[in-house]
């Protein structure tokens, strides 16, 4: 397995500081995107813990396998699959305690995306509604492989919104489900069979909600440098308007 990255996050157009935050850690093959939220400096000081949290983690198991974790094992999960996870529910303790302990953070939360690569495959963990597709090199195809912790998305499953419903709903950015919300988090887990030249694209909202799937796809399909290709996707956000801060991270998976 050999892996290629970028990332990189912009305040966008609209706003006058970044919450967003993002993780390259190439040696624990680990990556991260998280939208804070809590308004002035809080959301931004949520996800900054969340990837620090997680990658501090990550660090620690890797130095000593037999450290004591945080939290206890889910037995229906795999080892790496739980690593995942109990880095997630760290960091949502770390923001729980910290939004406690002081009133100017009370409040703030993020949301997190992270991709974790080993020789098995890929693992994905999420909460929130920043989201991770997966780029399907041999078909030219995007699929979102997570399901956003939000309102809206709550009513599609229920009421199956029809496409004019949707574009109309009053509460696109309610989310469900967030780091620092509350002491303990759900946190989904899913494993993907990466193939050769497969992208993982993570991002936050500020990008996924302001350009088109199609629009990400093309721009995949089309632009081979991960760099570049970056870029294009945060300016095409910016250019629809750059409604919130965009943050991006790409993963090329290559099978030797």
């Amino acid at each position: 397995m050999r892996l290629e990255v970028a990332g990189k996050t912009h305040v966008g157009m609209k706003r006058n500081h970044n919450e967003d935050n993002f993780l390259l850690f190439p040696e624990e093959n680990l990556f991260c995107v998280a939208d804070g939220m809590g308004g002035h400096s809080s959301g931004e000081v949520a996800s900054k813990i969340a990837v620090s949290e997680i990658a501090e983690f990550f660090k620690m198991t890797s130095a000593d396998e037999d450290a004591t974790w945080p939290f206890k094992m889910d037995k229906a999960r795999s080892y790496d699959e739980n690593r995942l996870a109990t880095a997630v529910k760290l960091a949502n303790s770390r923001i729980f305690e910290s939004s406690q302990n002081d009133p100017k953070y009370r409040g703030m939360g993020t949301t997190i995306v992270t991709s974790y690569f080993t020789e098995k495959g890929a693992l994905v963990g999420h909460v929130g509604d920043s989201r991770v597709y997966r780029y399907i090199a041999a078909e030219q195809k995007l699929a979102q492989v997570t399901e956003d912790h939000s309102l809206l998305n709550d009513y599609i499953k229920a009421k199956k919104l029809t496409p004019e419903e949707i574009e109309a709903f009053p509460h696109k950015n309610v989310i469900v489900r967030a780091l620092g919300m509350k002491d303990s988090v759900i946190v989904d887990v899913s494993r993907i069979e990466p193939r050769q030249g497969d992208i993982f694209l993570l991002c936050s909202d500020g990008l996924s909600g302001m350009i088109s799937d199609e629009e990400m796809r093309s721009i995949l399909a089309k632009q081979t440098d991960l760099e570049k290709a970056v870029a294009n996707l945060i300016d095409g956000a910016n250019a629809a308007g750059g409604n919130d801060n965009v943050t991006c991270v790409l993963v090329r998976w290559h099978e030797k």
